[in-house]
């Protein structure tokens, strides 16, 4: 499938239809494209490259064809496995809008209590409204929500749910698109077309694009916030081995004991 044609389905399909729609693409994705130049850590199967992804401007050799895992995903990936202890102990995970490359394998750890949700996602367990979440005080031990908040116009009230859902001493990661060229955040609700959401926002569907100053917002909702440059604990050969963006920022919360 050549770049231009994958991009076009992208931009004309809706998400929840190109979620069901991957399952059966993905192993002839995967096929078409084997080879040896680019692993994805996630599945550990190597091709000749990476499809192009993106709304609007498309980015060239960022989507894995077997997991359909972007840049941001196989860098979650790799930290959650090393430097955490979501595959070793027992725990009850939240996990916002999950993304496919995710799902079946968090699914089948049998050590985890597992919930999904969403309003709209197909592989939402519950469906459910980030900012009025139907889940008790504290009910979570981890809570993942990535690249979420960027649709959210009160996403200020969203953290303040994944903060309540959240136990004292818990963890999350919440990732969103952040340019790190912008000292401040920019917002402005009055932008309602897609086509100009998406030149200025980066996606039809965005409401803002955040800058340097995100971790204000995380630690206005009450959470211990740090940006972990993982990237540079892999190094550059990794880094192109894995097809990671150099420099992208993991943000890692916490819920303070007391």
């Amino acid at each position: 499938m050549s770049g231009t044609l994958f991009t076009w389905i992208l931009n004309k399909f809706p998400r929840p239809f190109l979620i069901k729609a991957s399952y059966w693409a993905r192993p002839f994705l995967a096929f078409y494209l084997r080879g040896k130049n680019i692993t994805d850590p996630i599945d550990g199967k190597s091709y000749k490259r990476f499809l192009p992804y993106g709304y609007g401007v498309s980015r060239p050799g960022v989507l894995a064809p077997g997991t359909l895992s972007l840049e941001r995903h196989r860098l979650l990936w790799l930290f959650l496995k090393a430097e955490t202890n979501l595959f070793t102990i027992a725990q009850s995970v939240l996990h916002m809008a999950p993304e496919q490359a995710f799902y079946k394998r968090f699914k089948k750890l049998k050590h985890l209590k597992y919930t999904t949700a969403d309003l709209y996602s197909p592989l939402a367990m519950v469906k459910a409204d980030i900012c009025n979440l139907p889940f008790k005080d504290g009910e979570f031990s981890v809570v993942l929500c990535n690249h979420v908040l960027e649709h959210i116009e009160d996403h200020q009230k969203a953290l303040s749910e994944l903060y309540r859902v959240m136990k004292p001493g818990g963890w999350g990661i919440f990732q969103v698109p952040q340019d790190l060229k912008r000292a401040t955040t920019f917002e402005d609700n009055s932008i309602k077309d897609p086509k100009e959401r998406a030149a200025i926002f980066g996606q039809y569907d965005h409401v803002r694009v955040y800058g340097k100053d995100y971790g204000d917002f995380l630690s206005a909702a009450g959470f211990e916030f740090e940006a972990v440059d993982y990237t540079k604990v892999l190094g550059a050969e990794k880094v192109a081995q894995y097809g990671l963006a150099a420099g992208e920022l993991i943000p890692l919360v916490r819920k303070p004991l007391v």
